[in-house]
This record gives C-alpha cells, structure tokens and sequence, in this order.
C-alpha cells in the first residue's frame, strides 16, 4: 500500500489534488491484478464500468516508442487501443494499466 505526502512545486501534484477534494487522508485508488486484463476489461465494461479516456495520438505514440524498445508487447495493439488499457514499460518488462472513473460522487477513489 503506498503512502504519499504532497510536496510544494509549480503546481498541484496529484495527491495535493486528492487530499483537498477528499478533505484529507484517505484511499486515493485500489489496485487489482488480473492475468488476462484484455478479458476482464471487456467483462467490466459490458457491466457498465466506466475507464478513463486515452486519446488516439498516446497510441500513436507508443507505436513509434516501441519500434525501437528493448521488449515486444505480446498483446495486439489494436485490441489495447480499443480498449482504452495503457502500456508502461522499460528496458526488463511491461505492465498493462487501466483507471476506472471515479467510483464516488466526488473525484477521488477509483480503481487501477
């Protein structure tokens, strides 16, 4: 379970963000895991779940990123862009991420 602390910058960080519209210390998400994200993403969404949206170009992007990355994304990216899940990835590996909207009235808790 991370803990976080806000730090002064520029601007908001995100935990400042969720710290004043939660109103303090909290459960900011919760993550799950699952060995078939492009199934349980479908499932998720045929039951009315709500992602966040991922605009065309970040796809785009990573089309080009990968074409000269270290690894090889197994999944087919048509099927990750259509589903909205986000590649991060480094030299070792890769992980599949998506982030629901949030689940409360307020913008705070939601689900990895």
């Amino acid at each position: 379970m991370p803990i976080n602390e806000p730090a002064m910058g520029k601007r908001k960080s995100q935990i400042q963000e969720y710290v004043e519209y939660y109103g303090g210390a909290g459960v900011q998400h919760i993550a799950m895991n699952t060995s078939d994200i492009i199934t349980a993403i479908r499932n998720l969404k045929e039951r009315g779940m709500e992602f966040m949206t991922v605009p065309d170009t970040y796809y785009d992007q990573l089309r080009e990123k990968l074409k000269h990355a270290k690894i090889k994304i197994s999944e087919d990216l048509d099927v990750l862009q259509e589903l909205r899940i986000l590649v991060d990835y480094d030299d070792m590996g890769y992980l599949l991420q998506i982030f629901t909207k949030p689940v409360q009235d307020r913008p705070t808790v939601f689900l990895e």
